[in-house]
């Protein structure tokens, strides 16, 4: 049997409070590189424990090594009228800081407990160092500046995690019914003008 596809639907504002978390964690301001490798850091982990996504987003090998794709595009062209500049603001060249503003309301428990403890153990390295342990994870794969990002299949981070294809096609099965559910809420949303 082969492993289902997980597909998550991506949250900007659950992107930005982890952000904003983990910029808190180290002072306030970092680097791209260095917060999206932390970010990738929890979601594996997150990935790992139970097969859910704190952000939603999506994984990609780059040559920097893996990455959130949608939070870093946020880092590089967030706009002001987001949620994610309600929480996180550009500062100086290639890196973000924490705007400040209270961050608890779109992430769980267990999501702030994650990205505390992936602070704890991985803030201390620079970002050089977290792209040289991110890009030795079985998922990434080696790509070039010019290259596409390949893409990450969260299943597979689950698989080399441990978990059976069976735990994997029941996690994507209730993704799926979360996804068609929240489809039909916008919906009905757009249908009566909300």
């Amino acid at each position: 049997m082969t492993a289902a596809r997980v597909r998550f639907e991506f949250d900007e504002r659950r992107a930005a409070q982890a952000a904003a978390r983990l910029l808190r964690a180290s002072g306030g301001e970092l680097p791209h590189l260095k917060l999206i490798s932390l970010m990738y850091l929890a979601e594996r982990r997150s990935l790992s424990d139970d097969g859910y996504s704190i952000t939603g987003d999506r994984f990609v090998s780059m040559p920097m090594g893996p990455v959130l794709k949608g939070t870093l595009h946020l880092m590089r062209h967030g706009s002001s009228d987001s949620e994610w500049s309600k929480y996180v603001t550009p500062s100086a060249d290639s890196s973000v800081r924490s705007t400040g503003e209270e961050c608890r309301d779109g992430l769980s428990d267990y999501d702030c407990g994650l990205l505390d403890e992936v602070a704890a153990e991985f803030g201390r390295m620079d970002e050089r160092e977290l792209a040289e342990y991110t890009r030795a994870l079985p998922e990434w794969e080696r790509c070039g500046p010019a290259e596409s990002p390949a893409e990450i299949d969260p299943a597979a981070i689950m698989k080399i995690a441990g978990h059976s294809d069976d735990a994997i096609a029941a996690v994507a099965e209730q993704l799926e019914a979360e996804l068609a559910f929240r489809r039909k809420l916008r919906e009905q949303a757009a249908k009566h003008g909300e």
